[in-house]
């Protein structure tokens, strides 16, 4: 493909690392294995007398000939163009995991049909969407075709490669040495980790080849980690991980999604000279020379191949499969989408007070303050220092009294204290993972010695859930909310900082099976929790470090532990459009840069222009800096950076409405510019700068004293945007020609006191002199939008002189107060008179201002309810 892009967090995965407290692929004896396996004809061979044809599936055997072992190969026709593909054991020893909980849903199924066969091959049709699939008996592979093009293949290399389950006896210790790092030499950490295979390895693989180029190199690494002071462009694994590979080419996008929780590698790689002979063929066939071929490679240690293949055939397409399987990005409340004051800590309830002050004393706007670990007894979560925060409810509501929230953190260690009634109640019901011996795992965290309670249990889960009632979680309130942090697990002396993968979960799964899931299942049970504490009624806010495929069900992600470095700055962009085209689109960096160093005021205050268009804006900062609240650095600084969040308030009707589109569609909200303009390749490799929406593009200022950006403008070419002439904003940033973008100018101290406030309508004019956008309002917490169809969808449109407000969802009854202030037309010539016209009513002049100098076209006070229906005409 013209441009193929590796979806997970390893992406950018730091300046410090120990890289020795982590495995390479080498190092990771079931990669190693599955590596070992070479490139040429298949063991497998599909004995296709054993081909089941039901309405919408195809089962058949494929039996090693090396060991003769059989396995079950299972097609499924899925409705919206994908297929799914699950290979297991025919016949396994015992249960393989198969990940449960991250599919929101059973896919609904479409037709499949024999079309042709002969001795060594079969021919189906994929449902209604035009593809056949073409299967090799001997060596195994498939070829997926839409007419006479390929679009892609499977076990096209002959690399599958499962392992197969085995008696006891037949078992042996996979011996895994670890070096040890700084961070547990100091708790004494054991200097090797010996991990029994119980069943010996068990490991699979499967390869896939895609017409066109791709990236090359080392192995991409699957296994959510803490890597404290992480390395910029690096393969190495980091906190999250989504198995989903897209590739894009000016022809059609497609996706592979594998659906395996355990430990992954990708390897992906470019070729034409290692081409199959039937994609020799087809390259015959269409009659031109041979086109670049890109290989790729799943490996995990665990599990089944279960695989699904999204067609696409447009971006959009890929986006709306994905998110039809594992959920679309939750609406968040509206107050999450505004501006977060956080560090690691505000020492106690009189610091509070005063950060919240000094945002009303210094006119900046901001809804959230968050505590992190100190405010705890003991780092005994769900529980509070008595002698710094001795009346959390009191603070608590003075700042529900400002319109503010709080968010507190809630990691999953749980200290091991017989005084610490919540580690009683986890182990007296036995919710904590277990040793091989049966014996409660323990380890090492920010408390000391800590169990970890096992979310993978739904009992477990339940309970968890419970503990954020009003009367268990104490002095909690309404406006407060949750972080999780350290939830990979991260465990300060396991193997690699993490958990040892014999560690058991409820039904016998080993920790090396359900890994990646643990940080998915603590953000569930903590959402789930605040929705609880409600009675289902609000919408919760739940922040995670570690995430998987379907995170973005349950809230927001970020970046992780970064540095206050300009590159870390850089690469948040590319990390958080990353993990936006893989359905989770409530990301940000660590405005302000979380690590242990301090910015400078230059740095600081670019984050903050950054953060500004990233979905989630949360500034934070570590225990050892400097305080580095907004209006520390001197009367310039402050006036940008409250020029920054200023900016995102009145942007907030705007962000809202192009999440709803997300939560509906599974649309990412922060784009890549090749998602919007897919025929121009030009936008392929551009990620310094995105796309909000359809309508914003961004390229933020990410380089130290620089003088301005190159900014590539589809079918415009590149334009340089001198920063020190826009002294206004000074965020490069433009609207799309043929857009319209609802914001609200009244910037208030939070996003909940500007609720009634009038909207702006800025409508930018294309060259064919039209424009389309819209806006959608609810009450802005609550899920009476989806219960009760209580919300305002509104569709703007602006063609032959004439802007027009009608719904966009009739469905929808919502009455707001709120009202159209003006209407701002870019792109406008100067009319001679400009009415209002409402249904039922007489006909009104509206006072005007042009600017001829930029086009610009000001209507003041049309004064008419954002829910209602009118049209301006200019004459």
């Amino acid at each position: 493909m013209a441009a193929l892009v590796w979806m997970t967090l390893c992406l950018a995965a730091a300046f410090a690392v120990d890289r020795s407290n982590f495995k390479t692929c080498e190092q990771s004896s079931f990669c190693k294995r599955q590596r070992s396996v070479k490139p040429g004809s298949s063991p497998y061979r599909a004995l296709l007398e054993s081909l089941q044809l039901s309405q919408d599936s195809m089962k058949l055997q494929l039996i090693n000939e090396v060991n003769k072992v059989p396995l079950l190969l299972e097609l499924v026709g899925l409705q919206g163009n994908m297929t799914r593909i699950k290979i297991n054991e025919l016949s396994p020893l015992r249960p393989r995991y198969e990940v449960p909980d991250v599919l929101v849903r059973d896919p609904p199924t479409t037709w499949l049909a024999v079309t042709g066969r002969d001795e060594n091959s079969v021919e189906l049709s994929l449902g209604d969407s035009g593809h056949k699939l073409i299967l090799t008996g001997k060596p195994f592979r498939m070829d997926l075709l839409q007419g006479r093009e390929l679009v892609l293949s499977v076990n096209p290399r002959g690399l599958l490669h499962f392992e197969h389950l085995r008696h006891r006896k037949d078992s042996f210790s996979d011996k895994v040495s670890s070096s040890v790092g700084s961070l547990w030499d100091k708790i004494k950490k054991l200097q090797r980790y010996h991990d029994p295979l119980i069943a010996g390895p068990t490991s699979v693989g499967l390869d896939f080849s895609l017409p066109g180029e791709g990236l090359g190199g080392d192995p991409y690494r699957l296994y959510n980690l803490d890597v404290f002071q992480y390395e910029l462009y690096n393969l190495m694994a980091l906190y999250g991980s989504v198995p989903l590979l897209l590739a894009h080419n000016t022809q059609r996008t497609l996706g592979i999604f594998w659906l395996n929780a355990a430990e992954t590698w990708v390897d992906i790689s470019s070729n034409t000279a290692g081409k199959t002979l039937f994609g020799k063929m087809l390259d015959y066939m269409h009659g031109g020379g041979e086109t670049p071929q890109t290989d790729v490679r799943w490996m995990s240690e665990s599990g089944i191949i279960d695989v699904f293949l999204l067609l696409g055939p447009a971006p959009s397409d890929v986006f709306r499969q994905y998110t039809a399987l594992t959920g679309t990005q939750a609406l968040p409340p509206l107050f999450a989408m505004a501006y977060h004051q956080s560090r690691w800590n505000y020492n106690d309830e009189e610091d509070v007070a005063a950060v919240d002050e000094g945002f009303d004393t210094h006119d900046i706007p901001c809804d959230v303050i968050w505590l992190d670990i100190e405010h705890t007894d003991g780092k005994r979560y769900f529980t509070w220092d008595t002698n710094k925060f001795p009346q959390p409810r009191n603070m608590l509501g003075r700042l529900a009294a400002k319109r503010r929230k709080m968010v507190s953190i809630v990691d999953p260690h749980i200290k091991v204290d017989s005084g610490y009634q919540v580690h009683n109640e986890i182990r007296s019901r036995g919710f904590y993972v277990k040793t091989k011996d049966g014996s409660d795992y323990e380890g090492w965290c920010w408390p000391g010695s800590a169990g970890y309670p096992d979310f993978t249990n739904p009992e477990m889960r339940t309970w968890w859930a419970s503990m954020f009632s009003y009367d268990q979680y104490e002095a909690s309130m309404e406006n407060l909310y949750i972080w999780n942090d350290m939830n990979e697990p991260s465990v300060f002396n396991g193997p690699e900082v993490t958990m040892y993968k014999d560690a058991l979960h409820q039904g016998g799964w080993e920790h090396r099976d359900v890994h990646n899931l643990y940080g998915l299942y603590v953000q569930m049970a903590t959402a789930q929790g605040l929705e609880q504490r409600s009675g289902g009624l609000e919408r919760p806010f739940v922040l995670s470090r570690a995430f998987f495929a379907g995170s973005q069900r349950y809230g927001a992600v970020w970046t992780g532990d970064n540095a206050a470095e300009w590159d870390h700055m850089k690469i948040s962009i590319p990390m958080c459009l990353s993990l936006a085209l893989v359905g989770i689109s409530f990301c940000g960096g660590e405005c302000g840069a979380g690590g242990r160093l301090s910015p400078d005021a230059e740095l600081l205050v670019r984050w903050y222009q950054v953060g500004a268009y990233q979905p989630f804006y949360r500034a934070h900062a570590h225990l050892d800096t400097v305080r580095r609240e907004p209006w520390l650095f001197g009367e310039e600084n402050k006036a940008l950076i409250r020029a920054a969040i200023r900016q995102r308030y009145a942007l907030l009707p705007y962000w809202y409405t192009t999440f709803y589109h997300s939560y509906r569609s599974g649309q990412p909200v922060m784009r890549p510019l090749w998602v919007e303009y897919p025929d121009d390749v030009t936008t392929f490799s551009i990620d310094d700068q995105f796309l909000i929406g359809n309508a914003l593009l961004v390229h933020p200022v990410t380089e130290q004293g620089a003088q301005g950006v190159q900014i590539y403008l589809p079918g415009k070419g590149e334009v340089w945007y001198d920063v020190h002439s826009h002294q206004k904003h000074h965020i490069p940033a433009y609207q799309r020609g043929g857009s319209i973008v609802p914001r609200k100018e009244r910037v208030r101290r939070s996003s909940d006191c500007m609720y009634h406030d009038p909207y702006t309508l800025y409508v930018a004019l294309s060259p064919q002199g039209t424009a389309e956008g819209d806006l959608f309002i609810d009450d802005g917490h609550t899920y009476n939008f989806e219960s009760k169809a209580q919300y305002l969808h509104r569709h703007f449109s602006f063609a032959s002189n004439t802007l027009t407000a009608r719904s966009a969802d009739s469905k929808g009854i919502f009455e707001s107060p709120a009202w159209i202030e003006r209407v701002v037309i870019l792109g406008a010539g100067k009319p001679a008179a400009v009415f209002l016209r409402q249904p039922g009513m007489a006909e009104t002049r509206l006072d005007f201002q042009h600017e001829p100098e930029t086009s610009v076209l000001t209507l003041r006070k049309p004064g008419v309810n954002i829910g209602a229906n009118w049209s301006i005409s200019l004459r």
